[in-house]
Formats: structure tokens, C-alpha cells, sequence
């Protein structure tokens, strides 16, 4: 856990997830602001903003639509449970209910969904949770043939399953790409200074952590999942063909810009800089973002300036934890009519720090980064999410679940 003065029940509920930045590593001073090329702004960017209350969960973690539904939106709670709520109205009966399957507290638990391009067909849909185990699974459940507000129990069938290392820094969202692949973030062991391995697991390309994978979840001959061939690193020796990217500390929260296919990673970060990694669709793969021989853009305490990352990417965005920033909680670009004022600007925040900021983002930089005026700080911000219409939600670790809106 980062080594911040906050009160003994925020620790306690510092996520698992986002969950947070440098265990047990000293804290450095950092520049204050950003880095990276990033201009800075003052707080009073995407006037017009207002938060709309969805509702009160428990210990929401994520927020997710199944494609072409408008009137349902999931919200994923941290101890198992799947809610539902459709046209405004969230539904007493769980979607899904995981609870006897998975370890919850900390850093772990249900850690997001995701739903099947072809959901309306084949009512697949995958979770990434912590089992009994203390192993991360990614199971493909399917939704019941006699109501969109109910998943099965039975037939559910194990893509992959990996082991974590430690209680933290296990990434584990789920996301299906542009492409209709399935994108998983997986974090790099936990510990500091991605200690586990003789350079870490983050640069290891034998390793699946510290990643963002590819996969086509969907049974491969006698395998569980297919690779695509086009993957970076698919049929190199010594490699895992599943890799996307590397070079990550702990991606809790990744997307893609749903109009440009754009990758957009908040990688959290260890004792000084929470960051931002940004790369164009056509840059995105075998892209490797530098951990552990940097954090941000500087170089990490205690790894030895002789270790690499090769062609490692900077990120465009840092925030200091000497400003109050403890864990990165990535979001979205924007691309809601209904928002205009946050058209095209990538928004974000600290779990921490609870401010909601945006920013526009291109390749290698950042412009206009500040905090959204008008808006509530979040308390324990843990996540984003996106519905099929493209609106942006954010969640907070304590219960409240709230949509961006025009003011």
C-alpha cells in the first residue's frame, strides 16, 4: 500500500483493485504536476458537467453493457455479485451471483465482465475474479434463454487461470477490442520493485503479468482459448504468444477510444508517479510501457540504471503522489453526444484523490489536463465503465455508482 496518511477504515477499504500503488517501497517527491509533454491547465476544464446518481452498491468495481442494449447497464460489486439495472431501475435479484467461488478483500475479488461481441446470439460473457485458491480466473458464464436479467449457474467453462503471486497488483479487467478480441490486463506479481524473477515479470516475455493479453476466448481445438496469430510475440521461442503489451506495473483500468480504437492504460504506480500510457491503434501492439526500470518517465529507485526496457514508450500523463495521489483509476474518451463540454477528452482520476480530471490525449503527449470544475470529489474512486451508448460512469469503492451528464 502506498505510505500515505489516510484513516485506518480507508485502508482498510483500499481497494483491491485500483489498489493501489507502492506497497512497500519508501515514497519519493515528484514534480507536482505532469510530465511527458503534458500542458498544464487550471481547473476549470469541461464546464456544463454534472454527476447523476445511479445508485448505492456494494463495493462496485466496474460498470459494463452488453453490445446494442440500451436499457441495461451491469454494475460488477467486488465481493461476487453481478446487479442489474435496467431502465433506471436496479433489479433485487443478481445477474450473477459468485460469491462461493471467489475471494474478496484487499486486492482481490470480481473484478469486471465482459460481454461477447455476439452476445445477443450466444449469451457469452466473461468474468476475471480471485478464487478460492487465491488464483485469478477468467470464466465464460452464458446469460439464461429466458430472461436478459439472469446468468446460468451451470456450464460455465474456464478460459484461463493464472496465479498472481501475491494478494495484489492483479490487474483484471476484461475488455473485448475493436478487433472482437478478448484484452485482459494482468498486474506484475505484486511486492515492489516487481520483485519476483531475476528482472521482474513486467519485461519478462515468458511471463503472462504485468501485461495486457490477446486472446479469442472461444475453445481452440483441445485448448480453451485460441492466440491469434497476429499477436507480437505468437510463435516466438521463449514467449507467451497470449502477450499484447508489456512493461506494466498494475493496469487496473484500460480502454479504447470507441471512435478511434486508440489504447488508453492507468497503470498505478509504485512510491512517487501514477501514470497514463497512450498508444494509436496501429502502435498498440508489442508496445512495451518500462516497468520496473522506470516508473512515469523517471528511473525506478533501487533497479539498476544497467537494466533496459527496450523501446520502451513513456507515458503522456503523471500525476505525484507528493500532490495527494496514491492510485490511478484509468477511464474513458469521451464520446457521448450527450456530454459535449467532455467531447473527445479522456477522463480520469485518483482513487485517493477522488478528483475527476480529463485531458485531450495524441501519441507521445498530453494537452489541457485538469480537474473537471463543478464536479463532487469522489470518495474511494475504483472505477469507470461505458454503456452501449458510449455515456461514462464512475464508481466509488464506498457504494455510490454516478453517470457523467451535461450540467
Amino acid at each position: 500500500m502506498p505510505r500515505i496518511a489516510l484513516a485506518s477504515a480507508l485502508l482498510a477499504g483500499l481497494l483491491a483493485l485500483a489498489a493501489c500503488g507502492s506497497d512497500d517501497s519508501a515514497a519519493e517527491t515528484a514534480p507536482a504536476v505532469t510530465a511527458s509533454g503534458t500542458t498544464a491547465a487550471k481547473p476549470s476544464a469541461a464546464r456544463g458537467v454534472k454527476l447523476l446518481s445511479i445508485g448505492r452498491f456494494d463495493a462496485p468495481v466496474y460498470v459494463t453493457a452488453p453490445p446494442g442494449d440500451t436499457r441495461r447497464i451491469f454494475v460488477v460489486e467486488q465481493d461476487g455479485t453481478i446487479r442489474v439495472v435496467r431502465g433506471g431501475k436496479r433489479l433485487s435479484r443478481p445477474f450473477l451471483d459468485l460469491r462461493s467461488k471467489v475471494t474478496s478483500g484487499g486486492e482481490q475479488g470480481l473484478l469486471s465482465m465482459a460481454f461477447a461481441p455476439d452476445y445477443a446470439r450466444t449469451r457469452r460473457f466473461y468474468v476475471n475474479y480471485t478464487d478460492r485458491g487465491g488464483m485469478q480466473s477468467v470464466v465464460e458464464y452464458r446469460r439464461s434463454k429466458d430472461s436478459r436479467d439472469r446468468a446460468l449457474t451451470t456450464g460455465a467453462r474456464l478460459v484461463l487461470r493464472y496465479d498472481g503471486v501475491e494478494s495484489n497488483h492483479n490487474g483484471g479487467l476484461l475488455l473485448f477490442g475493436p478487433d472482437r478480441l478478448l484484452y485482459m490486463g494482468t498486474g506484475d506479481g505484486g511486492g515492489a520493485n516487481d520483485q519476483h524473477g531475476a528482472r521482474g515479470n513486467a519485461q519478462d516475455l515468458g511471463s503472462l503479468l504485468g501485461k495486457i493479453l490477446r486472446i479469442d476466448p472461444r475453445p481452440s481445438g483441445a485448448a480453451p482459448y485460441g492466440v491469434p496469430s497476429s499477436n507480437p510475440f505468437a510463435g516466438r521461442s521463449g514467449a507467451r504468444g497470449e502477450i499484447y503489451s508489456y512493461g506494466l506495473r498494475n493496469p487496473w483500468r484500460f480502454s479504447f477510444d470507441r471512435a478511434t480504437g486508440d489504447l488508453v492504460i492507468g497503470d498505478v504506480g509504485q512510491g512517487a508517479i501514477e501514470e497514463v500510457d497512450f498508444a494509436t491503434k496501429d502502435r498498440a501492439s508489442g508496445a512495451n510501457y518500462g516497468w520496473r526500470p522506470f516508473e512515469g518517465s523517471r528511473r525506478t529507485p533501487g533497479i539498476s540504471a544497467r537494466e533496459s526496457a527496450p523501446d520502451a514508450v513513456g507515458p503522456v500523463l503523471e500525476l505525484s503522489h507528493a500532490d495527494g495521489n496514491c492510485s490511478i483509476t484509468g477511464g474513458y474518451v469521451v464520446r457521448d453526444k450527450g456530454l459535449p463540454a467532455l467531447d473527445g477528452r479522456y477522463v480520469y482520476g485518483d482513487f485517493c484523490k477522488g478528483r475527476l480530471r480529463s485531458a485531450k490525449l495524441s501519441a507521445g503527449s498530453a494537452s489541457g489536463d485538469a480537474a473537471i470544475s463543478g464536479v463532487a470529489t469522489i470518495d474511494q474512486l475504483s472505477s469507470f465503465g461505458e454503456d452501449a451508448r458510449g455515456r461514462v460512469y464512475v464508481t466509488s469503492l464506498s457504494g455510490p455508482v454516478y453517470r457523467l451528464e451535461a450540467g
